[in-house]
């Protein structure tokens, strides 16, 4: 019941697209669709702007962004620590925690704590967690049906579609696209669409709102992941924009709730950092419509039972890379993905991974591993402009972690033809006279240099880039002739 993804599974996980080819050729496939690119174009451009403005109106953003890292970097080097804790203050609660190492364990966790309900159904929040783990496709196998229930999900999972951006994740989708999706397949999963559905975003969401509200009465399961979990009190909280999240995390008798262990907190006082940091980095909002935060049980009020998946899934194994880890700040705002030329370009389909983007750029591979051809052609699925670092609430340097990511490629023998280069260049370089020598060999022969580069990748490159001209005197002998 969760739509036509299929996943498979790799080393640290992570639930690759089966079948995906490697981001260049995905890429390659992306960028000929004309109305995929408007789409991109206008909805990355429209939500960067208006984040912008959001942003400009804090005097201390960058205190508060610089707050938001130290306060991240605290908890990965502690994270043991902070983990502990919040095991205590949530079964002290009333709240029951399942440890899972990795995908596996944390969908069969799950699917346990479905089939003691008796229930075979769910309804869920948005969740980057769950889908990371492929957990939908994985209750369908064992005959429970869990339904999206945020807006753009449910786009996606009546279209048999995959996410392509962490917030929005029908951004390539367009309004007439999602009007013929709700006519043809919400017969299928419940309630029809209204006869005569136009495109207009108010009856598009109406539609979706009736479709949604019997699924929200009749379920007796909710399953969620959580932005941020705080330590001290075993508080989970999740923010959102349309009430979805808080009629899932509330209407339900019983919540389960998978998320990431680097989504933890120390303090209240921590969390306070990041209200303000994610709304304006993610919807450009000074705060969040919903703000659901709930810690355990309590008699009369919400579900009666509370259980916490906390998931690793390779987030330990990034823990130990010293430049890699911090790729474990990010707090899922999106920013990065709606400045990157790249993806706006490409869209988030061809990075192979419901973490699209720059971070997922950085992030996938960590967590999955670069054995695969996709996972060692996404740390090259970026220009270095920087403009991910400069909107990161959390200063993630994405830059440097992908050049970081590139030599681990190249050292595992993924790009043979650029380790030889660099090679080839460490040892010119150690010895001036060599370099003197070809770079006069270079100014001699510079009529016979040609204008494109041989082998198909590098010929695509070269297809529209003038390659550099050799100078008629290289410049040490220029300067020795006019400067000494």
């Amino acid at each position: 019941m969760s739509g036509g993804t299929t996943r498979t599974g790799g080393p640290g996980d992570g639930r690759a697209f089966l079948g995906m080819p490697s981001f260049p050729e995905a890429a390659h496939d992306a960028v000929g669709d004309e109305r995929l690119r408007a789409n991109l174009r206008h909805a990355t451009h429209t939500i960067r702007d208006k984040r912008a403005r959001a942003v400009a109106e804090l005097d201390d953003w960058a205190e508060l962004r610089e707050a938001g890292k130290r306060i991240k970097d605290d908890v990965l080097r502690n994270l043991d620590t902070h983990l502990l804790r919040l095991e205590e203050a949530v079964t002290a609660a009333g709240g029951t925690v399942h440890w899972a190492a990795d995908a596996d364990e944390a969908n069969r966790i799950v699917t346990e704590l479905v089939r003691a309900t008796g229930e075979t159904e769910v309804v869920k929040v948005k969740s980057m967690a769950t889908q990371e783990i492929g957990l939908n496709e994985h209750l369908e196998a064992e005959g429970i049906a869990a339904y999206e229930t945020d807006l753009a999900e449910l786009i996606v999972q009546l279209g048999d579609d995959r996410p392509s951006h962490i917030l929005v994740p029908a951004i390539h989708r367009n309004r007439g696209e999602i009007r013929d999706v709700f006519r043809e397949r919400m017969g299928r999963w419940g309630r029809p669409a209204p006869e005569g559905l136009g495109d207009e975003p108010a009856e598009l969401a109406e539609a979706a709102r009736l479709h949604l509200r019997e699924k929200f009465l009749r379920a007796r399961v909710g399953v969620s992941g959580a932005n941020f979990m705080v330590a001290e009190t075993g508080t989970l909280v999740v923010v959102e924009s349309e009430g979805n999240g808080r009629m899932c995390l509330t209407l339900p008798e019983t919540l389960i709730s998978v998320v990431g262990i680097e989504k933890v907190v120390p303090t209240w006082r921590d969390l306070e950092v990041f209200l303000q940091t994610l709304p304006r980095s993610s919807t450009a909002e000074r705060m969040n419509p919903y703000t659901s935060m709930w810690t355990g049980t309590t008699d009369g009020d919400g579900p009666r039972a509370f259980h916490l998946v906390l998931l690793d899934n390779g987030r330990t194994d990034v823990l130990a890379d010293e430049v890699g880890r911090q790729a474990l700040r990010c707090i899922r705002c999106s920013a990065c993905l709606n400045v990157c030329p790249v993806y706006e370009r490409a869209g988030g389909h061809a990075y192979g991974s419901v973490y699209p983007g720059p971070i997922g750029a950085i992030l996938t591979p960590q967590l999955r591993g670069t054995t695969s051809a996709i996972d060692a052609s996404l740390p090259y699925a970026s220009s270095l402009c920087g403009a991910c670092y400069e909107v990161c609430p959390v200063a993630i340097d994405i830059p440097e972690v992908l050049v970081h990511l590139r030599e681990r490629v190249a050292g595992q023998g993924g790009h043979r033809l650029e380790r030889a280069a660099v090679t080839a260049a460490t040892w010119l370089l150690d010895r001036p006279r060599a370099l003197a020598a070809g770079e006069r060999l270079a100014s001699a022969t510079r009529a016979l240099h040609p204008r494109r580069l041989p082998g198909p990748g590098a010929r695509q490159w070269s297809d529209h880039r003038d390659l550099p001209e050799a100078p008629a005197e290289p410049f040490r002998d220029w300067w020795r002739k006019n400067r000494t």
